[in-house]
């Protein structure tokens, strides 16, 4: 469902940007150094088990986890729930795990005891003796009373697509705000599912219950679950003072743009659609590149220009995906509203996947959930290169207001930036204005926060036909020049 991107396609987006002086090759960007840490220690799958030298016992602990999926179709084609799961295996592998087996199975609804029944939680007990897995991952956000069920029956590790997505989040973060963000997450899905260690903890009984004993066999209860439910709560409570506190950083800067009138642009998009890629490309950011579902968590904000020199913010978000985890969309809040504080969402999509449409509905749930569903919206449907050309055409069908471009390639990025500064909000004023030489300062701040039209420079000074904001404007009114510049 994702385009094969090849190891050194940063470098490749890189020497494409046409005009930026990003990188000279001699020293290495931030995403360069970023995913060379990544890959410093990799887990290698398909090694023996069998060692010829017991000096490599220790590297045994390497071994990638061998998981089995399933999954539980409840609505849609037999297509949707094998897309579904093969998203399932990419982002286990995202995680650090060899997918052994993938299985689904037809259900108007979840079992509420098992997720899949008692009987298929046998089958799947056989399938996972069989293939020698450690670990079931289900599709689906389950119960506490689910993942025990299911537990007691398969006698391995179960988890859920929430807690997966967790994991590649709590791999990833690197910010001390994403790494807070994705711990308060955490925490909170956690928390509701704490487990006691069952019958060896003594419960609080009374009378003649527990086998008739009464006076004197009271146990304390099970006060270590306790304990840990109020340290979690205090924890989360002192995590999000953390993250207001972070922000309030990030709030002073957005003022300041508010105040400089300074347009924002914000890229997001399903996971692994290239905004990252679309990012460097446009603006020489130089942040990490990878071919693996969220590679990129903490946001980046770096300043590009329209073709005709106006000034405006990009800013990179981190990546969506169907189902995304409440306990996420809470956490990353505060990140997030880069995405609805923006005059303008540059919504990518990946074209090569096999099912473009809903990533794109899935991204605009997040969109209602965070209140940004009702800001303007260009829709750049990336991987061009890689993608079905009857695919596109379809998708550019149902969404007009739409771009094709390659990141990876480079094509139609001009038709990009152009349609980015069609759909940037429009100056309030044109203004005609004589600038004396001195006042440098000001030819800046039009051409930072305005639009520039003509300029010319004459004897007296240089003059500038421009659009401005309305404060700008106050403060260039003494310059008027009446008389239009000599053509």
């Amino acid at each position: 469902m994702t385009e094969p991107f090849a190891e050194d396609r940063t470098d490749d987006v890189l020497n494409g940007l046409g005009g930026l002086d990003a990188h000279d090759g001699d020293e290495p960007m931030t995403g360069d150094l970023d995913l060379e840490e990544r890959r410093a220690l990799r887990r290698v799958a398909g090694l023996s088990t069998e060692l010829d030298d017991v000096s490599e016992v220790e590297y045994r602990r390497l071994r990638l986890e061998r998981v089995v999926l399933v999954g539980v179709w409840t609505e849609g084609t037999a297509q949707d729930a094998e897309n579904s799961l093969r998203e399932l295996a990419l982002l286990a592998e995202t995680a650090g795990s060899q997918v052994l087996e993938g299985l689904t199975q037809r259900r108007s609804r979840p079992d509420a005891a098992t997720y899949i029944g008692s009987g298929k939680a046998e089958e799947l007990r056989d399938v996972v003796i069989a293939t020698g897995a450690d670990t079931v991952i289900c599709d689906g956000e389950l119960a506490p009373s689910q993942l025990r069920h299911l537990e007691e029956i398969v006698k391995v590790k179960v988890i859920d697509r929430t807690a997966l997505i967790l994991d590649i989040f709590a791999q990833h973060a690197k910010s001390r705000e994403g790494k807070a963000q994705v711990e308060l997450a955490q925490l909170n899905y956690l928390l509701p599912r704490l487990r006691g260690w069952g019958g060896n903890l003594s419960r609080q009984v009374g009378g003649r219950a527990a086998g008739g004993v009464g006076i004197g066999g009271r146990g304390p209860g099970e006060t270590k679950i306790e304990l840990d439910r109020r340290r979690i709560r205090t924890r989360m409570a002192k995590l999000r003072r953390q993250i207001a506190e972070m922000g309030k950083a990030r709030d002073t800067k957005r003022g300041e743009r508010r105040r400089n009138m300074v347009p924002a642009v914000a890229i997001a998009g399903y996971t692994n659609a290239g905004k990252s890629s679309l990012l460097n490309r446009l603006t020489g950011a130089g942040v990490l590149v990878e071919d693996a579902l969220f590679a990129t968590l903490d946001p980046t904000v770096r300043r590009a220009t329209t073709p005709s020199g106006r000034a405006y913010t990009l800013a990179d978000t981190v990546g969506f995906v169907r189902h995304l985890p409440h306990q996420l969309v809470e956490a990353f809040r505060s990140t997030l509203e880069e995405v609805t504080d923006a005059h303008l969402v540059v919504h990518v999509v990946d074209g090569s996947d096999p099912e473009p449409e809903r990533q794109i509905d899935s991204v605009r749930e997040v969109f209602r959930e965070i209140g940004a569903d009702s800001l303007p919206e260009l829709i750049v449907i990336n991987k061009a290169d890689a993608a079905d050309p009857l695919a596109i055409a379809r998708l550019q069908r149902r969404e007009p207001h739409s771009v094709v471009v390659s990141a990876r390639t480079g094509q139609g990025l001009d038709e990009l930036r152009a349609a980015i500064e069609r759909d940037l909000p429009t100056l309030a004023r044109e203004v005609r204005v004589l600038l004396p030489y001195e006042r440098g300062d000001l030819v800046t701040a039009v051409h930072d926060r305005g639009e520039v039209l003509k300029q010319e420079h004459e004897a007296a000074g240089t003059v500038l036909l421009a659009r401005v904001p309305e404060d700008l404007a106050g403060e260039l009114a003494r310059y008027e020049d009446p008389i239009p510049a000599a053509s």
